[in-house]
């Protein structure tokens, strides 16, 4: 038995290599003793597994797998149920022995036999669970079906399918009411319609911007202004809020040691077959953009993100259903926004553009390259952060609702740039996400001075807790197990 553990698995059964094994014995004899009804036997014992290893190849049952999760997308640390139905469309009969490949993450692969016994129609259907505690896409499968000759002697290997994505998406953690909702009352579900059929009269209106449908143009103010103005009736209607949401990779490093960490974060990340790129600060940004997105749905407000260069906040993301969408409503918009955010990572110099799309580049990633700066020469170079492309989007929605920046590092300077953005909002939130919060008092003062409520918090600090030190007048306890690190809120 410790001989047949030593040979290949893949080509040959215990049975078929007993009977090469017979085949190679029943050979010598028939050298040895002369006899030619041994050498018979010898050759058919030697020929028969190795046509069967060949009829195996060439003549593969042929299957069809439909894969299905419910639910799907799913949110991180809930369960989900993977639905496997598997039916032979080719010639072939007998049993098969089937695996499902899963990424290390989700334990050991499930494995089950090819017919099952409940199986109806030819179709044989599996069930099991998955659950992630980690956000991100990930491959589930494919299968692998091992069968059998019918004698039994040869074994023979494949994939049968290609495999399916799975979606992880952040949880929303449930934050407490405050009165952020600025035009929409204390609660955020005041209305702000005011008549069912606006007169004239109560029209709003602003200068026409390139794009803007000649339909909405105003004609009767055009006339009293010398310029071509056009509607905004959606501005009383339905208040929009702004999530601007930073991911850029050096907002959320900070020296050799944290950028080694990422870099070994991405590198544990492609073994287990899902690259992205991350940090402890920026998942606590990606669930609380996830938090606040839910709890401001939940009160009609329409959403809109942004990065901090004015761009689709989705932009760079490859889970994105509409990476180039920047404004979301309703449980759909919600939806989408999760979606969304389930494969969402930093950004920086080490990814290359494809397509439109942004991708990590091929190779490991050193620590130094992924601090290396941006180039200036205009080809690498993006837009700055917090320069005129985000002003002029802010502008175009200038009054429709609240105005929430969620941030990693930012410089004084960046604060100073972006303090003014404040006046384009009902209401104006700052929330900077850093290991280090009380490194950020300058860039605090800077945003409050601007008409910003900003704080700073570690990623230790609950989602829900810094949410509602907007309305607070005082600091955060330091959470349970951090008082060593004096965590909390630094206003």
């Amino acid at each position: 038995m410790a001989l047949l553990d030593r040979l290949p698995q893949h080509l040959f059964t215990a049975r078929g290599w007993g009977m090469l094994a017979a085949g190679g014995f029943t050979l010598a004899a028939a050298q040895i003793m002369g006899r030619r009804d041994l050498l018979t036997l010898s050759i058919l014992l030697l020929v028969l597994p190795l046509v069967s290893l060949a009829g195996i190849r060439l003549v593969k049952p042929r299957f069809r797998v439909y894969r299905e999760f419910h639910p799907s997308p799913v949110e991180t640390s809930s369960p989900t149920t993977v639905r496997l139905a598997v039916a032979r469309t080719g010639a072939g009969s007998g049993r098969a022995s089937m695996e499902e490949r899963l990424p290390p993450r989700f334990g050991s692969s499930p494995s089950f036999r090819f017919p099952s016994r409940t199986a109806s129609g030819g179709t044989s259907r599996y069930e099991y669970h998955l659950r992630s505690e980690q956000r991100g896409q990930f491959r589930i499968g494919p299968v692998t079906a091992e069968f059998t000759d019918p004698f039994g002697l040869s074994l023979h290997r494949q994939s049968i399918d290609d495999g399916d994505t799975l979606t992880v998406t952040p949880a929303a953690v449930v934050l407490p009411a405050t009165g952020l909702a600025g035009a929409r009352g204390n609660d955020g579900v005041t209305a702000t319609r005011t008549r069912a059929n606006p007169s004239d009269d109560d029209v709003m209106t602003r200068e026409y911007r390139h794009g803007d449908p000649m339909r909405r143009v105003h004609w009767a103010a055009t006339a009293r202004h010398g310029s071509l103005m056009v509607r905004q009736e959606e501005s009383v209607t339905t208040p929009e809020a702004t999530i601007i949401l930073d991911h850029r990779f050096g907002a959320f490093s900070s020296g050799s040691t944290a950028a080694g960490g990422l870099a070994g974060q991405a590198g544990q990340a492609s073994q287990d077959g899902h690259s992205m790129l991350t940090s402890r600060t920026f998942e606590w940004s990606v669930v609380a953009a996830m938090s606040i997105s839910a709890h401001l749905a939940e009160r009609n407000y329409g959403l809109r993100f942004l990065d901090v260069r004015g761009e689709p906040a989705f932009l760079h993301s490859p889970s994105a259903p509409e990476p180039e969408s920047e404004e979301y409503g309703g449980a759909s918009g919600l939806q989408s926004i999760a979606e969304s955010l389930a494969a969402i990572q930093l950004t920086g110099p080490h990814h290359v553009r494809t397509n439109g799309r942004f991708r990590p580049s091929a190779g490991p990633v050193s620590a130094p390259a992924l601090l290396r700066p941006r180039s200036r020469n205009g080809q690498d170079a993006g837009p700055a952060a917090f320069d005129d492309r985000l002003m002029d989007k802010l502008s175009a929605h200038r009054m429709r609702g609240p105005l929430i920046a969620v941030l990693g590092r930012i410089s004084p300077e960046e604060a100073t740039a972006l303090a003014p953005a404040a006046s384009y909002g009902t209401n104006a939130f700052a929330v900077i996400v850093a290991e280090k919060p009380e490194d950020f008092s300058p860039a605090l003062e800077t945003l409050r001075q601007g008409g910003w409520r900003a704080v700073a918090v570690p990623a230790s600090v609950g989602t829900a807790a810094a949410w509602g030190s907007f309305d607070q007048d005082m600091p955060l306890p330091a959470p349970a197990g951090d008082a060593s690190r004096g965590a909390g809120v630094v206003r």
